[in-house]
């Protein structure tokens, strides 16, 4: 699977920087772990609404707590929730601790809308984890946006609540 990603971002001419560390769970793990890199470090959740209908890869700043209720609400998904890591695998293709915003990539189906920060959106780069969380990619975010478009995820770039 991360093999066909490279393949796919080479065909794009889309670029990046690959990085390899120990695996990483959370966000404290990769800042403590992982090297500062040229790039955003962002925070990934994979929700779903109540009836689990609507699936959603939301990306923040690594720092942003995120007011998923309110979120909800802007996103008119009554009840949004983590989706579990049965949902993460059937959608994604993804194990926990690997959500990406490049995961869209394995929704052929266009079941999960792409939700990102504006925070993040007016960055030079991302930081991603290339379907695994052994590696970590740079990606300029004028390329990771040719790379969501081409799988028919362009993003909806909104500000995301945030949690006090």
């Amino acid at each position: 699977m991360e093999h066909a990603l490279y393949r796919l971002l080479d065909e794009q001419r889309i670029p990046y920087q690959r990085f390899e560390h120990p695996p990483v769970y959370t966000c404290e793990e990769a800042a403590r772990l992982i090297p500062e890199l040229p790039g955003a470090e962002c925070k990934n959740l994979f929700l779903c609404d109540a009836k689990g209908r609507r699936h959603f890869l939301v990306a923040v700043p690594a720092n942003a707590g995120v007011d998923i209720k309110a979120l909800g609400e802007t996103l008119e998904a009554k009840g949004l929730r983590f989706a579990s890591p049965e949902r993460l695998k059937k959608y994604l293709g993804l194990e926990p601790g690997s959500v990406t915003l490049l995961a869209a990539v394995n929704d052929r189906d266009h079941q999960v809308e792409v939700v990102v920060d504006e925070a993040l959106w007016v960055r030079e780069a991302i930081l991603c984890h290339p379907l695994v969380n052994t590696a970590t990619l740079s990606m300029p975010v004028e390329g990771l946006a040719r790379l969501l478009a081409h799988t028919g995820h362009a993003p909806r770039v909104i500000a995301v609540p945030r949690r006090d």
